[in-house]
């Protein structure tokens, strides 16, 4: 059994993590480290796990680990590795958008594996995407890698609470997000550079290319719809056999031709992408559960990659969504 421990153990990815690596085949989760909740039961925090685990929230991570997972605030996950110079020979999957831009990521690789799978296998860092980057690269990924992105593409996306983090905000208290929408950040996400740096990395034309985006928040706790669209010059039948060639050896991403809704994807590690040629514009709406495939569920898919287990192994299982 591969030892894995966590780092930042409290919060809503955690969460997700610890769920599935206590149900994971070929792992033993051996210490969920938390400073504000050392000495705790780690289902007293994330009561959804009473009665599947007796592990208790530790001071420290645990160095005799094969393997440790950073899912702490963006910022500490550096802070914490420079504090912790013991734990740099473990294999590492930081969460944190810490390692995940270039240059400053310090040999970490970009873990979306529907681009970089070649390389996760062979990585022993690993920087987790970003939700939103996550969503919104899936969506123009067979376009960026072909060179056909050619002019300015435009995203509008929302997303549910947990995307936030567990800490309470104004923006966050159910009495505000109930019955109410706003959007944040326009044109300025921090997932944006993630974006940028996909569509320069993926083929030499697409550097240039403006990217502008408009992030909603919604009045649901978990889940990520993104719309993208940008001009495109071939047909419907192109674009369509583009998207389901590039996916076909994916098996979490997948081209629908259904109008798609959160509740297809929450409680899943799955990717949907419906693909559409309307007045001259590729129009590509992604799906995904913010905390699984944008985060909990793509670490262990990497981990998957990273010790060559089965890329779905611990990742199949789904409850109802209602």
């Amino acid at each position: 059994m591969t030892k894995v421990t966590l780092a930042g153990g409290a919060g809503y990815t955690a969460g997700e993590l610890i769920r599935i690596l206590l149900h994971h085949p070929e792992v033993m989760l051996t210490a969920v480290q938390s400073t504000s909740n050392a000495g705790n039961p780690v289902a007293q925090v994330h009561t959804d796990l009473a009665g599947d685990t007796d592990l208790r929230f530790s001071a420290e991570a645990d160095p005799e680990a094969d393997v440790l997972f950073l899912c702490m605030g963006h910022g500490q996950s550096r802070a914490f590795l420079e504090a912790n110079p013991h734990l740099h020979h473990l294999r590492i999957i930081d969460l944190s958008q810490d390692y995940r831009l270039l240059p400053g990521n310090e040999g970490f690789v970009y873990g979306l594996p529907e681009q970089h799978r070649t390389e996760i296998r062979q990585a022993r860092h690993i920087a987790n995407p970003g939700c939103f980057a996550t969503a919104i690269q899936l969506a123009l990924l067979p376009l960026a890698a072909s060179g056909w992105v050619q002019g300015p593409v435009h995203l509008s996306g929302i997303t549910g609470s947990t995307g936030a983090g567990q800490k309470p905000t104004e923006t966050t208290h159910f009495s505000w997000r109930s019955a109410n929408i706003s959007h944040y950040k326009l044109f300025s996400h921090q997932h944006l550079q993630e974006v940028s740096q996909l569509l320069r990395t993926a083929h030499p034309s697409n550097a240039e290319v403006p990217v502008y985006f408009v992030p909603y928040r919604g009045n649901f706790a978990r889940g990520i719809l993104v719309t993208a669209y940008l001009p495109f010059e071939g047909s419907l039948t192109q674009l369509q056999e583009l998207y389901a060639a590039y996916y076909a050896g994916h098996p979490f991403t997948h081209v629908t031709d259904r109008d798609l809704d959160v509740k297809m994807v929450t409680n899943t590690n799955k990717c949907l992408l419906q693909v559409q040629l309307l007045q001259g514009q590729a129009v590509i709406t992604a799906v995904i559960d913010n905390l699984l495939k944008g985060a909990s569920g793509q670490a262990v898919q990497n981990l998957n990659l990273m010790m060559d287990w089965e890329e779905t192994t611990g990742l199949k299982l789904k409850g109802s969504a209602f």
